[in-house]
């Protein structure tokens, strides 16, 4: 298990630098170009003279390495709009996305569970149809779209909470709700969908026969081995849901690290940017590391598919 996850730890070094490279090549195709001609009224030395030292007239492969390397140790560069260290100012915001992350998880975990297995004992009744209309109208709603009703209608309307920023202790709730809503309703349908195959098992059967109740039966039986799948579903909306979290930070004026990208990239602030982007990669590689290991110590059969 200790080697499997030296592995799986090491193989995020290439997953992280390829994907940075996308990011590079297409940042610097459209974004660095821009920025030059931003600087169209200088004279043509003057501006060579900046993408000198901004280090923009090297080939593209030598500028990747070089960011890479400094990253690798720590340093994302200086911001172009402020002259600050982007390492500084990443992570001051690093704490804010993660705990809006965290309270979307944990609200969407404990109201998807209870409501995926109501839908799952209550087959083919109103209950279940209830459930999945929920799931439904979470899946569909976008996140932003869904971020304003609730704005206008627990902030402007009942004034309950407030409509953006982090200042008050009630600040995190309708972030939260707006960013989990697709989360748990892509975990309600994978949970009711799980229960209903495994309660057709011989062992469930079995367990039944010898008079244990119900909720002997999903405790036991049911939940834990419906938590593989749980956690499937979680890993396949993970990118949706980074994605979410960037436009909820926007839409709440959450200071996260979302914001401060969309901050770099209406400022054409391009290193800002890319350090913006490579901490979501990681975020990105790192969680799913982390599903793949609870699901080997829930069921070790998944470890022989992941290699």
């Amino acid at each position: 298990m200790f080697k499997y996850i030296i592995i799986r730890l090491l193989g995020l070094i290439p997953l992280i630098m390829g994907a940075m490279f996308i990011v590079f090549m297409l940042l610097h195709l459209w974004g660095l170009n821009r920025l030059a001609f931003s600087f169209t009224p200088l004279p043509p030395e003057v501006i060579w003279e900046w993408r000198e030292m901004h280090g923009l007239n090297d080939p593209v492969l030598i500028q990747y390495i070089r960011y890479m390397a400094n990253a690798f140790t720590g340093d994302f560069g200086m911001s172009l709009r402020n002259n600050v260290s982007i390492t500084e100012e990443v992570m001051q915001r690093l704490p804010n996305t993660l705990i809006l992350a965290s309270a979307a998880l944990t609200s969407a975990l404990l109201l998807a569970v209870p409501l995926g297995i109501i839908a799952a004992i209550k087959r083919n009744t109103w209950i279940d149809g209830l459930s999945m209309f929920i799931a439904l109208i979470g899946i569909a709603m976008p996140a932003f779209w869904l971020g304003l009703l609730l704005v206008l209608f627990f902030s402007i309307r009942l004034d309950w909470f407030p409509p953006s920023g982090a200042n008050e202790w009630n600040s995190i709730f309708l972030p939260a709700i707006a960013l989990g809503t697709g989360m748990m309703a892509a975990m309600i349908h994978s949970i009711r969908l799980s229960m209903l195959e495994i309660m057709k098992k011989d062992y469930i059967r079995t367990a039944r026969a010898k008079g244990l109740t119900g909720g002997k039966i999903i405790r036991k039986h049911v939940l834990r081995n419906a938590l593989v799948p749980i956690l499937e579903a979680f890993k396949t909306h993970l990118g949706t849901f980074l994605v979410s979290l960037l436009i909820i930070e926007i839409v709440f004026a959450w200071p996260g690290i979302g914001r401060l990208f969309i901050q770099g990239k209406f400022a054409q602030d391009y290193p800002m940017v890319l350090g913006s982007m490579l901490i979501f990669i990681i975020l990105f590689a790192i969680m799913k590391l982390l599903v793949d290991i609870v699901q080997i110590f829930l069921d070790p059969r998944v470890k022989e598919q992941r290699i």
